[in-house]
């Protein structure tokens, strides 16, 4: 303390050539008590600080009001430009806190901030650094998200991540992209390119009104069929998929084509002469056509009458048809027939050697046929009679099967061969 070890100039003159009288002893007593009592004073306010870094630890007059309990909030920036310690935190530009810690953490910086306890502000809070104004301060301004997600509230302790922060555009980085696009951008071509495209343009404003026109005509039909580019862009995407899940397939295809197409390239000349071929025989075809095509309308236009004929025919050739297949009981002749018969009798036999296969009869039931003992007539319709065979013994009972004869026709009772009428 150059203060206590130095008297005042005019008190050391005075000093200097005379011993000290009681009025300047007591005035170095009193300067001597007052010194001491300022050096205890800075020396207790020493002992109660624990730390000071410098003026910026001192709290500024007319800020924000913490309240009784505030909370501590950290967030990690990539880069805080010049924010300092102390500096404002705000909420729509109403400052709620301030900082009160700036830390390095590998290659971000944490920023510690003390905010009023009274704002309410959610868990997914946004944090940036902006500034005040063009050569103002910087500060820390909290926002919510576009879209609220309800995960709760921003509590003392919570740490606003990278991901959720973000700064301002300083002043000479608008400044340095202003100046490089001024000195090395392409400011200096604009005159090229203005008269070049007036040299291009120049005359032909309807043709290019007329492309806009087509443009914005192709771009309202792509829109209206966005539905439909859709749908086949997912076609394509599924049969991609399916490509690619049959690769070996494609692969043995593309394989197998190889000889197919060394073939046709080897034939390729009978090929174009087969097509010449064709075309030649296309030109006959269609001279051919042209010089009958008055005999074919002639053709056609005779069978009109014969079409015209069958179409007024009507149900009557379908009902001619029905009666040919139907001859010689046909429908008519049978309306023609009074009573239900016609007085016809069928009997037919097996032919020789062929071997008849019973129907099964129960043993309970009595056939007709083995009631009948040897030596029984059958009467035949012209009224003849035969005697009948015997028929051989057997485990089950077997109808009585005549030997080939003449079918006779009478009215007399009809032969077991049947009716028919």
């Amino acid at each position: 303390m150059k203060l206590l070890t130095r008297p005042p100039g005019r008190a050391a003159a005075a000093l200097r050539g005379r011993a000290p009288t009681g009025k300047d002893a007591a005035r170095l007593t009193a300067g001597a008590l007052l010194a001491l009592g300022l050096v205890l004073a800075l020396g207790a306010a020493t002992l109660g600080v624990a730390r000071f870094d410098g003026i910026q630890e001192l709290p500024l007059p007319g800020g924000a009001d913490l309240g009784d309990h505030p909370y501590t909030v950290t967030a990690e920036l990539r880069d805080v430009l010049s924010l300092v310690p102390q500096a404002a935190v705000k909420v729509d530009d109403v400052a709620v806190g301030r900082v009160t810690g700036i830390e390095l953490d590998g290659w971000s910086a944490r920023v510690t901030m003390r905010i009023n306890g009274a704002v309410r502000l959610p868990a997914d809070a946004t944090a940036r650094v902006e500034q005040s104004g063009l050569l103002g301060e910087k500060y820390i301004q909290l926002a919510a998200p576009a879209r609220e997600t309800g995960t709760g509230r921003l509590a003392d302790g919570d740490v606003i991540p990278v991901s959720r922060t973000s700064r301002n555009t300083e002043v000479e980085e608008v400044l340095g992209a202003l100046s490089l696009l001024l000195n090395g951008g392409g400011v200096n071509q604009l005159k090229t390119i203005t008269r070049e495209l007036n040299a291009a343009l120049g005359g032909r404003e309807g043709d290019v009104r007329s492309v806009l026109h087509r443009v914005d005509t192709l771009v309202t039909d792509l829109d209206g069929h966005r539905g439909d580019i859709t749908d086949a862009l997912d076609a394509v995407n599924r049969l991609s998929a399916t490509l690619a899940t049959r690769e070996d397939d494609v692969a043995t295809v593309l394989t197998g084509l190889s000889p197919g197409l060394k073939t046709l390239d080897r034939q390729r000349g009978s090929l174009l002469t087969m097509l010449r071929s064709l075309d030649t025989l296309s030109g006959v075809a269609v001279a051919t056509v042209d010089a009958s095509k008055d005999d074919m309308i002639a053709d056609l236009k005779a069978m009109a009458p014969t079409l015209k004929a069958l179409a007024d025919a009507g149900t009557d050739l379908p009902d001619s048809l029905q009666v040919l297949l139907t001859y010689p009981f046909t429908d008519e002749v049978l309306r023609g027939v009074k009573g239900d018969y016609l007085n016809v009798y069928l009997e037919m036999t097996a032919a020789p050697g062929t071997r008849i296969i019973p129907p099964l009869v129960p043993r309970s039931t009595p056939s007709p046929t083995a009631s009948a003992q040897p030596g029984t007539t059958a009467r035949e319709g012209t009224g003849k009679e035969r005697r009948s065979t015997p028929a051989p013994s057997s485990p089950l009972p077997l109808p009585a099967v005549s030997t080939p004869a003449a079918t006779g026709t009478g009215s007399g009772t009809p032969a077991p061969g049947g009716e028919l009428g």
